[in-house]
């Protein structure tokens, strides 16, 4: 196992490359929680990601001969980015093996660093199986995303970084996938204050690391389903899960729900745009899952910020609706004219403002003679969202809320 001394050492090979990124108080999430919460904003690392620190210390730290084979690495997106890099650096090829259902803007960034990539498997495990394969047929050095001692040494430096900006920090918040990130700040949280509490953060679409804390031996998920891309694996790992049992004192879990609306939140809020697995513990603390009492000085590691256009445009969406600041509705309306000039002059006598519409009058459901109109309406929360339903009741029209 590592300690202290292998991250301050990685923390001098990083020095070369990595970004100074901020530690900075989140005053809406603190007022939220009624705590100081510091958040170290990863998502604005070089390549948008921590997963820079455990690639590039492990990848500086292999023998001249290993490195002239060339590497391989799986991953969901991040650590193949941070392979890339450091293979660029080095001047060594580099070979990455991805899920099929990868964000098309993390492999396009891994391709962009000179990585060919491998698409593979219908998650990371399956990606992992072949990448290990095809690192025995063509003689490569395997750079493994987390179970390996090198990289956690690069991942813990986030530690030193913290605790060097806030000594009396009581709780740092750390999303867990494989577990290496969070294996490498407890390892350097606690050697330099051992009173400081380390949380980890599951998505509950992938939750083996949590149910392996819990059972205390590593247990494995059937199958993974969660947003949050970055930290979605599906098999426990001996290596961190004993990190884990030494050094972490609790692991939580977040759904989908909570990490969108987490993300949604530090967009509006903090003005950041951060993927779902680093939007993980902000999620805990904004739907208090973490247990901190209040004034607690804690620390949230925004651990990524490459998030898929499409898959943000859609939380964006349902955040919307969620928030009642926007409400879709489908009127049926009887088929001729003048009858959409009245719903109109309705929903506008309520104030609420178009901003999407479409007409059918072919649905198979519809009477003969009467249409669907689907309507998304910009709302300015639940109270104007009743007036505009009281008002449509008063018009007589039929509706449904889609």
């Amino acid at each position: 196992m590592i300690e202290l001394k292998d991250i301050r050492e990685a923390a001098e090979r990083l020095k070369v490359v990595l970004a100074d990124t901020p530690f900075a108080y989140g005053p809406f999430l603190s007022q939220m929680c009624g705590m100081s919460v510091f958040l170290k904003k990863e998502n604005l690392q070089i390549i948008g990601s921590f997963k820079l620190r455990g690639a590039f210390n492990r990848v500086a730290t292999l023998s001249q001969r290993d490195r002239e084979r060339g590497v391989i690495t799986a991953s969901a997106g991040n650590h193949a980015q941070g392979v890339a890099f450091a293979a660029r650096y080095f001047g060594i090829k580099s070979f990455i093996a991805m899920p099929d259902a990868t964000p098309l803007l993390k492999v396009n960034a891994t391709r962009d660093m000179g990585a060919k990539v491998l698409l593979h498997g219908l998650n990371y495990d399956e990606a992992y199986l072949y990448a290990e394969n095809y690192c025995r047929e063509h003689d490569l050095s395997f750079i493994h995303p987390f179970a390996d001692d090198g990289v956690i040494a690069g991942q813990g430096t986030l530690a030193l970084e913290m605790l060097a900006a806030a000594p009396d920090l009581d709780a740092i918040l750390v999303p867990v996938g494989g577990g290496g990130l969070i294996s490498g700040i407890a390892v350097g949280a606690k050697a330099i204050n051992p009173k400081i509490k380390i949380i980890g953060i599951n998505a509950s679409g992938a939750n083996s690391a949590r149910n392996s804390f819990i059972a205390k031996k590593p247990v494995n998920s059937a199958s993974v389903r969660t947003i949050a891309d970055g930290i979605a694996v599906r098999d426990c790992s001996p290596l961190t899960l004993e990190y884990i049992l030494k050094y972490v004192d609790e692991m939580i879990e977040v759904d989908d729900e909570e990490i969108a609306s987490a993300i949604l939140f530090l967009i509006e809020k903090q003005k950041l745009v951060v993927e779902g697995a680093g939007a993980v513990g902000v999620a805990a603390l904004m739907h208090k899952k973490s247990g901190l009492k209040q004034k607690s000085k804690v620390g949230v590691i925004l651990s990524g910020g490459n998030i898929d256009v499409t898959m943000l445009s859609v939380i964006i969406e349902k955040g919307l609706v969620k928030a009642s600041r926007k409400m879709n509705l489908v009127v049926t309306l009887i088929d001729k004219p003048g009858s959409l000039q009245k719903l109109s002059a309705s929903l506008s006598s309520a104030k609420a403002n178009i901003v999407q519409i479409d007409y059918d009058r072919t649905a198979i459901s519809l009477d003969y003679g009467d249409a669907y109109v689907s309507v998304s309406l910009e709302t300015k929360g639940a109270e104007h969202q009743e007036e505009i339903r009281s008002r449509l009741k008063e018009d007589n029209f039929i509706f449904s809320e889609a």
